[in-house]
């Protein structure tokens, strides 16, 4: 995570919360909110998850309908680069520490 991670300390996330991105289920560290947005991103980028019912119910519950389709872009266009920079064999340009 390198030009996401510098664009979320700049706009005040914490460096903690950025830390336990990876654990955000087993952390207080965020919202009931950020985490149905989590579990959502989740489940559409990871190859061996679904998004289910149950994960869009929860969702559904923080988003308005716009708000579900800009997080969905957002993801989809997050997934894009991060197989455009593999592609092209892109190397992270120093904008944060490595994890």
């Amino acid at each position: 995570m390198d030009i996401r991670r510098a664009v979320g300390a700049k706009v005040g996330i914490s460096r903690e919360k950025l830390d336990e991105l990876w654990r955000y289920r087993q952390s207080d560290r965020f919202s009931v909110r950020e985490s149905a947005a989590l579990e959502y991103a989740e489940a559409i980028t990871r190859e061996d998850q679904e998004v289910t019912d149950a994960c869009v119910e929860q969702l559904r519950k923080h988003f308005s309908d716009a708000e579900v389709v800009e997080l969905t872009f957002i993801v989809g266009y997050q997934t894009f680069a991060s197989k455009f920079a593999k592609a092209f064999r892109l190397v992270p340009q120093g904008f944060a520490a490595s994890a």
